[in-house]
């Protein structure tokens, strides 16, 4: 990764490295989401500065913003390493990094467990 990104963040790839944090909604460049338990850790030998588990499949945290209902399927937002609920006008297939598995009801920026992968 271009830094060391806090577990949640939503990554593209990109930047001057492998991945950097999204910043364009509905991004199709989606990588995953920072992890912070993994179960298998490919590339584990993998040495740097910046070397981050970007969780592919399974259910990590996730950093969201906007109104979110368990299930929706979330994407990358405008706002840096955040995703969002999809807006259908928008949807480019790879775009979605996932669905919610928790209520979100605000327009604040706040931590939630998803499911990323095949959804």
């Amino acid at each position: 990764a271009d830094v060391n990104y806090q577990p949640g963040t939503v990554l593209d790839f990109g930047g001057d490295y492998e991945v950097t944090a999204t910043v364009t909604s509905h991004s199709t460049a989606v990588a995953g989401i920072v992890s912070t338990n993994p179960s298998y850790l490919m590339n584990a030998t993998l040495a740097g500065d910046n070397v981050v588990a970007v969780a592919l499949t399974g259910r990590v945290p996730c950093q969201v913003v906007g109104t979110i209902r368990k299930g929706d399927r979330l994407v990358a937002s405008d706002i840096k390493g955040v995703a969002t609920v999809l807006d259908k006008s928008k949807y480019e297939p790879g775009c979605i990094i996932g669905k919610a598995l928790e209520d979100h009801p605000e327009n604040t920026v706040k931590t939630i467990e998803v499911v990323v992968g095949r959804v």
